[in-house]
């Protein structure tokens, strides 16, 4: 089995690119990624190719080199770079997946495994109270990533009505956590206060890292399709995070918020704009019944238990540690 992984030197990348390579040793992984990556300390079985998705015939060139029967769709921007354009992120999340789609039907690849997120169903009011995978996908016109997901996920419903034979795993995770995640949400509960919007509970869903990788691991080795909600067990609403990370909680009406954050984002003094407001208050909340009943998995953590784990592992003071 040959298996492309683009977005391989990112947090999950690196982590599947191992453990597939431990656990497969007679497979062939093609580690793709626009970052340059030392082969040096690799298992055999990993061959490296430095590859900008967002350029269509270069992903093309590469799928026909490397021939995969399975692709693994990493590749994201979750943390824009200071300056870069919405033009540029775009040419990387839906440009890259849409030549993705493209270079595996021209190659006959037999399985795409895509990582969306639960960010898809957007942060919209109308949302449910718990999200399955038949809800309807929202994104959000002011948030760029949630907005991107939608759009890639119209892609692939497009590619499954036309080209069924390309089997299709698409995973949607809520909040990855893990020993050494960092992102713009963690950054969020190590401020001095955990901040909210008045009149929203802002539940969060997490799931565990390690998960998300045998997650995947477990769809190459059975060649699975479908669409799944990643999420532990529960929910954990931002007057609970507070709680056990033994910080005040300060609910703010959602006019004040937008306000000062209009001001603050084109200065430079925030890096959140007032879509943010929209983000913390009307947040997916993600069932994982498809993912336990139909694909077999169950996560090691509910999401009290994933947050527990991450504040453990990043030395983050905080109340009620062992859960």
């Amino acid at each position: 089995m040959r298996v492309l992984i683009t977005g391989a030197a990112g947090f999950i990348g690196q982590q599947l690119l191992n453990q597939l390579a431990i656990q497969h040793p007679q497979w062939t992984l093609i580690a793709a990624d626009i970052r340059a990556q030392c082969s040096a300390g690799l298992k055999l079985n990993i061959e490296t190719v430095q590859l900008d998705i967002s350029q269509a015939e270069a992903v093309r060139q590469c799928v026909a080199a490397c021939k995969p029967q399975a692709i693994v769709h990493l590749a994201s921007v979750v943390t824009p770079p200071p300056g870069m354009s919405e033009a540029q992120l775009h040419a990387i999340d839906v440009g890259g997946t849409q030549a993705i789609i493209q270079a595996a039907l021209e190659q006959g690849v037999e399985q795409l495994i895509v990582t969306s997120s639960g960010a898809a169903y957007g942060y919209d009011p109308r949302n449910a109270e718990w999200l399955d995978e038949d809800q309807p996908l929202r994104g959000h016109a002011h948030f760029a990533y949630a907005k991107h997901k939608r759009e890639i996920e119209c892609l692939l419903a497009q590619t499954r009505l036309l080209h069924p034979q390309l089997k299709q795993l698409v995973l949607r995770p809520g909040t990855i956590l893990g020993k050494q995640v960092n992102n713009q949400i963690t950054e969020l509960f190590k401020k001095p206060a955990v901040l909210g919007i008045r009149g929203s509970d802002s539940r969060f869903v997490f799931i565990w890292d390690q998960d998300v990788v045998d997650i995947i691991c477990r769809g190459l080795r059975n060649g699975s399709e479908g669409i799944f909600n990643l999420a532990g067990d529960g929910a954990l609403s931002l007057k609970e995070i507070a709680v056990l990370l033994d910080k005040p909680y300060r609910a703010l009406p959602a006019w004040l918020v937008r306000t000062v954050l209009q001001v603050l984002k084109p200065l430079g003094l925030s890096q959140y704009g007032p879509e943010q407001v929209d983000f913390l208050r009307y947040r997916p909340v993600l069932s994982n019944r498809r993912l336990k009943q139909h694909f077999g998995f169950s996560p090691r953590y509910t999401s009290r238990e994933a947050f527990l784990a991450f504040l453990r592992a990043q030395g983050i003071a905080g109340r009620n540690r062992l859960g």
